[in-house]
């Protein structure tokens, strides 16, 4: 698998913000988001044994599949190995890749009206002014609009005033100034 980086930090974003996590940043993606903060370039092959002797030096017990776009590459081998070192798995998608099954928490991050995903956790929108209203149709236990690159968020906070179906996600890792 091709990883950008593999770090411990906080969740900044969505249901689970200001949880311990470790984070594995896949690199690759299928869409090419102006707004995409993972360096593509920069990466590492690594096999499921490379990655959890990387990950077991961190305490926490949550671990987040990012990118990039992680679907493109995780396997069931790499949840199974997390699941049988007690880890919680969690994953952030484009939905556009059929994901492993026993996915603990799934964050939909629609870019585009294509996805094979029918169901997630939560459903995380990077607002850029588009419609959304669609998005509420979707299979998710919670919604979130997120400002794009915390540059609109006064926007953001009005349409969820308007529209309190939606919950704000901001950046805060940006914000507290932490990886």
């Amino acid at each position: 698998m091709k990883i950008n980086e593999i770090f411990y930090s906080i969740q900044g974003e969505g249901a689970w913000t200001g949880t311990p996590m470790i984070f594995i940043r896949f690199s690759g993606c299928n869409l090419n988001c102006p707004f995409c903060d993972t360096k593509h370039k920069t990466n590492k092959t690594m096999t499921v044994a490379n990655i959890l002797a990387a990950i077991n030096r961190y305490p926490g017990e949550r671990v987040c599949l990012t990118g990039g776009e992680p679907g493109m590459q995780v396997t069931d081998e790499l949840i199974g190995a997390l699941h049988a070192q007690g880890r919680k798995v969690h994953i952030e998608t484009n939905g556009s890749y059929k994901l492993p099954a026993n996915v603990d928490w799934i964050t939909f991050s629609p870019k585009n009206d294509r996805h094979v995903l029918t169901a997630a956790d939560e459903i995380k929108v990077v607002y850029e002014g588009q419609d959304v209203a669609k998005w509420l149709l979707f299979n998710a236990n919670e919604y979130y609009l997120q400002p794009c690159s915390c540059e609109n968020t006064n926007e953001v906070v009005e349409y969820v005033k308007a529209n309190p179906q939606w919950k704000v996600s901001i950046q805060t890792q940006k914000y507290i100034e932490v990886r």
